[in-house]
């Protein structure tokens, strides 16, 4: 059975596929929103296709929530971004029963909550598996907007790290939290 990620007041929410380029490339063509992704370098339509496509391709699992989920403002039906949902370390060595979630949105809707309140609702619909134990997310140590979201979601600090790409290392954090410890999601 597929998951369904439950609408709150402001959103909804939709597993996202491959038909999505269009919309995973208009989110990626900010250099403010790939700040600390890729250092701002925006992605280009052949990387999307290339590259970002086939990884969400390779965790997504419509049955266990995974993959990128697209969240719109219900008033409007517009799109302002997604968060994603995979198996902890699923590129290296996968724990199913922590859960990774992250988020990327749209400038136009920074400062109003609509991460903080998508995020938790997405937490809340994948963590009702029972194999699923516990939820981590990361962030570069710079992005205070992606921390403050980990710490409303009920993410405690774990570790500080480097994270590595091809220009080098940048200093990272690691916040988790069992699910029991998330930060209770109410329903509209």
């Amino acid at each position: 059975m597929k998951m369904n990620i439950a609408r709150t007041t402001r959103l909804s929410f939709r597993l996202m596929d491959g038909n999505d380029a269009e919309l995973l490339y208009e989110l990626d063509n900010d250099p403010e929103v790939m700040k600390y992704l890729t250092r701002g370098k925006i992605s280009s339509m052949q990387t999307i296709k290339e590259v970002f496509i086939p990884r969400l391709n390779a965790y997504r699992n419509e049955q266990k929530g995974w993959g990128l989920w697209q969240v719109n403002i219900i008033e409007s039906n517009t799109f302002i971004g997604w968060v994603l949902v995979r198996p902890m370390g699923f590129f290296e060595q996968p724990d199913y029963s922590d859960l990774e979630i992250g988020w990327r949105f749209k400038q136009m809707s920074w400062g109003k909550g609509y991460a903080s309140e998508a995020a938790l609702a997405v937490a809340h619909g994948v963590c009702q598996d029972p194999t699923v134990k516990s939820l981590s997310a990361t962030a570069l140590k710079d992005n205070i907007g992606s921390i403050k979201v980990m710490e409303k979601l009920g993410l405690k600090f774990i570790k500080n790290y480097n994270h590595t790409d091809e220009h080098g290392q940048l200093p990272a954090v690691l916040y988790s939290c069992p699910k029991e410890q998330l930060t209770p999601f109410e329903h509209n």
